[in-house]
Formats: C-alpha cells, structure tokens, sequence
C-alpha cells in the first residue's frame, strides 16, 4: 500500500518536471513539504488527503487546474499511456458522451439552441459537431449553453468557433507547452462538415462552473466581438493539462501549457470569462431569449 509521504513524493515529482511554470515549482514543494513535515497529512484516507493537498496547491499557486484528485473507480498505474490506447480511451470517453452535445432546438421565433457539456477533439467530433451545426443552420439567431460545460480540446474548440467566422484566416489562440518549449496556432478551419453560421446573432450562456475549454470558447467568441456573453463570470482555468495516476484511486493534474489569446495578449486564468450581460445562471437563457426577441420587434 502507498503511504501519503509517497504519494506526496510522486506529486510533487510531476509538478517539478511538467507544470508549465517551473520557475513556481520551488515554492510549491516548499509550501507542502512544510505541511508534511507539520503531520498534516498523517493518517489522512485517500479522499481527505486529495482534499486537503489540492486546498494547499491553491493556497500558493490558484490554479484551478492543478489539483490531486481521488476517484473511486480504480485506473491503472502507468508511466503513460501509448498513443493508440490514449486516442481509444477518449474515443470512448466522447462517444459515452455525445462529443459533449446534450440538446440541439429550434426555439420559438426561431432561435436555435445548442447545450454543450464538453468539447470534444476536433477529429473525433467533427462529424456530430456538423450534425448539430446543420440542424441550427437555417434559425435567425442562435443561443450556445456553456453553463454545465466542464472543458474539453483545444483543436475541438477550434471546430466550434470556425463557423461562427468566413474563412480560414482568423487567429484564435496559442497555446505554449513546456515540454517542448512550443508554441502552437490555432486558427479557424477551412473546411467545415456544415454550412457556416454568418451574419446573424449569437449569444453564449456561462456560468460559474464554466470551465477551461468551455470558458476558451466563450472568450474567443467575446474577444474577436461575434457573440454577446450572458449569465456568470466563470471559473477560471485556462491551463491545458495533463492527469498522472499516482496510485489505482488518486490522480494528479498538472498544467503542462498556457493559453494566449492573440487580441488581448492574456487569457481568463484565475479570473474566469467576465459576461457582457451578467446574469444568475438559472436565468441567463430566459434573458437571452428576452434580449434577441426584443431585438427583432
């Protein structure tokens, strides 16, 4: 059996090697080494030792992303999975899933709906993201519902915000990854498995619990000014990350990249995508519909 000083050990192995600021790493393994050393850890279950290891990351470094997680259905312990079995293993995480589209509406005054849960990799989701696009492809504005969308992939949501724009030319994002000392584009795509949704309104629902690749599309939208925001500021996680099994039941995640926007130089960590019209999130649809129906009396 593990004991928590070496889960601890293992941690703090990965946040050294991979965490995408490793001039902070000092001080993180400072901080909870500091908190084993008091006994804080000791005699902890497996639960409350990721509870309160994750309460200590955010206390030095409050990124949301980064975090010891516990899980009660048992994973394997691998150094890291190959490619083949990492792509199978999320090919089944977004089929289970419905690549993250839980409802597509028309809406009275016809106004399409599309309430999305995760964002899926753009290859594996194309052909559903475009099923969804196709059937909201003839309403007069259309509403996007983030408020339960937990993250997803960055090239995912790539695909998503590519038909809201004419062309291939338009430079959403970067991302910057450590390991590699990298940095990627990410720019609208040129070809699309449905028609474009151009010169009409489109407004995205957040909410608190809006997270990462959730919150990314809404700020591409909000930043390149082709959607009105509606409903909570949200979470806060703009870091791409990486998930290290520790032991069968406990998992740590480690920023491996960072997010930059190209229009405004930054990204939303730590402060969350701030709505042009805020709103309870239990209300946000109401006023959204409210505010595009007006619109057009």
């Amino acid at each position: 059996m593990t004991s928590n000083d070496e889960i601890l050990d293992a941690a703090l192995t990965k946040i050294n090697d991979r965490y995408v600021f490793p001039e902070l790493t000092a001080a993180i393994e400072e901080a909870l080494r500091a908190r084993a050393a008091g006994g804080e850890y000791d005699g902890l279950t497996g639960p409350e030792l990721c509870a309160a290891v994750t309460g200590h990351l955010q206390e030095v470094r409050p990124d949301k992303h980064l975090r010891l997680l516990w899980s009660e259905e048992a994973v394997p312990v691998e150094e890291e999975d190959s490619p083949e079995e990492e792509a199978a293993r999320w090919a089944e995480v977004y089929r289970r899933g419905n690549y993250g589209i839980r409802r597509v509406e028309q809406l009275d005054g016809n106004i399409g709906y599309l309430d999305l849960t995760f964002i899926p990799d753009a290859g594996a989701g194309r052909q559903a993201i475009g099923a969804a696009m196709q059937l909201v492809a003839h309403t007069d504005a259309l509403v996007i519902d983030l408020r339960t969308c937990r993250g997803g992939s960055p090239n995912g949501v790539a695909l998503w915000c590519s038909f809201f724009f004419p062309d291939d030319e338009l430079h959403l994002n970067d991302i910057y990854d450590r390991e590699t000392d990298s940095t990627r584009q990410f720019w609208t795509y040129p070809h699309l498995p449905a028609p474009r949704y151009l010169d009409r309104p489109v407004t995205v629902l957040t909410a608190a619990f809006t997270f990462s690749g959730g919150e990314e599309l809404a700020y591409n939208l909000q930043a390149n000014k082709r959607a009105t925001l509606i409903g909570e500021t949200t979470r806060g996680g703009a870091h791409p990350t990486d998930r290290f099994a520790l032991t069968p039941h406990i998992t740590v995640t480690v920023p491996t990249a960072r997010s930059i926007n190209p229009i405004t130089g930054t990204n939303w960590e730590g402060v969350g995508v701030v709505p042009d019209v805020a709103a309870p999130a239990d209300r946000a649809l109401e006023t959204a519909l409210s505010r595009l129906r007006a619109d057009r009396d």
